[in-house]
């Protein structure tokens, strides 16, 4: 199994980390002190030792900011996390805020008086973070200082922090990347030349594991290995990774490549001495790249080019060996969970299910192929009013039952070396209410929305973003999440730069995949989300146009439940496509089944009637 269950650590202890804490704040003059949830390489999933956040508070959540001050302290959440923040903090200890509208900076000012100082670690920030909360809060007379002498939490957590990772290194063939490294490196430093940068610092893992084409195992269910790089604009790059993670093949490999160094802070620092002191010009990301790196590279004769991690864009752009083997990844993902929702439906009814042991199945029915390297996140599982828990983990302490007249929502994905996965399907256990049908309806219609889209070169996540919330808001409803990310090839599920989401200023551009899953959750009664990966076509004329559009091709292969959906309220050109979908997936799937479950998709998927 590739995920546990396990409740997580009591909450009795967090009282004494943040007393240990204050007592640090106290000695080094700090009237605050901020604690992310992030590592070093700012990624949406760290190791067990990069888990501050969650030992400091109880908060498990992919995304939040935690704010020790003297006498108060503070968290900070998104809307995904606006339910399970509460359920998982103490919240005599931490006052729990939903950002964007909640702002640290505003909640600090309230808090602190002129002259007061905030503490941070510069490792564990962007510096284009750090710099707009010191902006925000300039005008308060309230100065950041970056910590010395490691991060606090690290000195109270002490000999019980897990050690960091040490997972192995291997390639990704060409087979599967389907262009070599030397050439991306070389179109890299192309750009690099157009743009007059003499180098760059890549910080993020996912960046460097696609530019150099290797994959790790230091971060749960994402196929990368902790490192930094730096790409100069002539000669070989120099990753900085622990040389023991790599062997044999990989090693070779790397070595014609760039030259390994020890990934420390003073190697680290050494280099980036002396490289501002020859280059003129050296590329950094603000938006994902510690603020250690620009206080590192202050004050040499190298302006800092302000621009985005150069590998992004053609990361996000898949090749056509990579849209070839996320067909095939999803077709052999799809059949998988076509056993499962099969089976579901069979024993369901039975009753004696949980959230834990349906979660375990899916993911046993995913190991019966020899392609499965991982899942691609833990499985939200969620029955009920778990359901209505946007990114819910079930552990031993909250699993439900699956019980009649509930909806049951998982959240699914799989790692395969032709491809990443992500599912989202929302089944009905019994007989479901007329509410439950018409949100259910109503989130799919947005969802065809979205799958039907055409749309012209230049076009943004947040321009199509309405699209899936139009049924919703009409019925006076809404989700406050995004209605798609950039998914990776056998990479990070979470990939930037391109989104669906009220964020998403990146255009979006042909071979990107996006998820298509907008939802509803009823807090305390149930939840439904929607999801299927698409992939961005190339542009085409559309008869009697002016204009080349393009559009997407779902990739997600397996049923909806017909039983949620109320056809009179769909349009005749959505009940085409929900019709034309479900065919698509007994015709692509059906092949892949044994005979009870090939019987059980074709009523599953028999064309609806209004």
């Amino acid at each position: 199994m590739f995920q546990t269950y396990d409740a997580s650590q009591a909450a009795q202890s967090r009282p004494e980390h943040a007393r240990q804490l204050r007592k640090l704040m106290a000695k080094g003059r700090l009237d605050a002190y901020l604690v992310p949830r992030a590592d070093e390489h700012q990624g949406e999933y760290v190791a067990p030792c990069a888990e501050r956040l969650a030992w400091l508070t109880g908060f498990a959540g992919s995304a939040g900011l935690a704010i020790v001050a003297r006498a108060s302290a503070a968290l900070f959440v998104d809307g995904r996390y606006v339910l399970q923040a509460p359920r998982q903090v103490d919240i005599s200890l931490f006052e729990v805020l939903q950002g964007p509208d909640a702002k640290p900076s505003q909640w600090l000012a309230k808090h602190l008086k002129a002259g007061t100082s905030v503490g941070f670690d510069p490792w564990l920030h962007t510096g284009g973070a750090i710099e707009e909360l010191a902006k925000a809060l300039a005008p308060k007379g309230i100065k950041l200082a970056a910590s010395r002498g490691g991060n606090l939490v690290d000195r109270v957590w002490g000999r019980a922090r897990p050690k960091p990772p040490q997972g192995r290194v291997e390639l990704h063939p060409l087979q599967y990347a389907g262009k070599p490294a030397e050439k991306k490196i070389a179109e890299l430093q192309a750009l690099l030349r157009a743009e007059a940068q003499d180098a760059v610092v890549l910080t993020l893992p996912d960046s460097i594991a696609w530019l150099f084409n290797i994959r790790g195992s230091d971060v749960a269910h994402n196929p990368v290995a902790l490192a930094f790089a730096i790409v100069p604009v002539a000669g070989k790059p120099e990753i900085f990774i622990d040389p023991g993670k790599i062997e044999g093949e990989t090693r070779r490999h790397l070595a014609k490549l760039a030259r390994v160094s020890e990934p420390k802070i003073v190697a680290i620092g050494a280099r980036l001495k002396a490289l501002k002191a020859t280059a003129k010009c050296i590329r950094l990301d603000p938006s994902t790249a510690a603020s250690w790196f620009f206080r590192a590279l202050a004050r040499g004769k190298a302006r800092i080019a302000r621009a985005p991690d150069p590998c992004q864009l053609p990361k996000a752009c898949k090749n056509t060996t990579e849209i070839k083997g996320a067909r095939a990844a999803h077709k052999r993902d799809g059949a998988a969970v076509t056993r499962f929702l099969a089976w579901l439906d069979r024993e369901a009814p039975r009753g004696g299910l949980d959230e834990i042991a349906v979660s375990r199945r899916l993911e046993t029915m995913r190991g019966q192929t020899q392609a499965l390297k991982d899942i691609s996140f833990d499985t939200i599982s969620g029955a009920g009013p778990n359901g209505a828990i946007v990114h819910y983990r079930v552990s031993t302490a909250t699993n439900r039952k699956l019980e009649p007249g509930q909806l049951y929502l998982v959240d699914s994905g799989a790692q395969y070396l032709d491809g990443t996965t992500d599912i989202t399907r929302t089944v009905a256990i019994g007989r479901p209410t007329r509410e439950m049908q018409e949100r259910f309806t109503q989130v799919m219609k947005g969802h065809i929305a979205i799958a039907t889209a055409r749309f012209p070169k230049g076009t943004r996540g947040v321009d199509l973003d309405p699209f899936a919330r139009r049924a919703l808001w009409e019925a006076g409803a809404d989700f406050d999440h995004g209605t798609g990310h950039g998914v990776g090839s056998y990479l990070s599920v979470h990939e930037g730069p391109q989104s669906i989401s009220k964020r998403g200023m990146v255009a979006l551009e042909p071979g990107m995949i996006v998820s298509n899953e907008p939802g509803f959750y009823k807090t305390g009664a149930f939840g439904i989300r929607i999801e299927n990966l698409v992939l961005v076509t190339e542009p085409e004329k559309v008869k009697g146009g002016e204009r080349e559009v393009m559009s997407f091709e779902t990739l997600t292969l397996a049923p909806f439940d017909r039983r949620l959906v109320l056809a009179e309220l769909l349009s005749r050109v959505e009940l085409a496509w929900l019709n034309a979908y479900h065919a698509r997936v007994a015709d692509s799937i059906g092949p892949e089944l044994g005979p009870d479950d090939r019987a059980w998709l074709k009523v599953a998927t028999a064309p609806l009637e209004a």
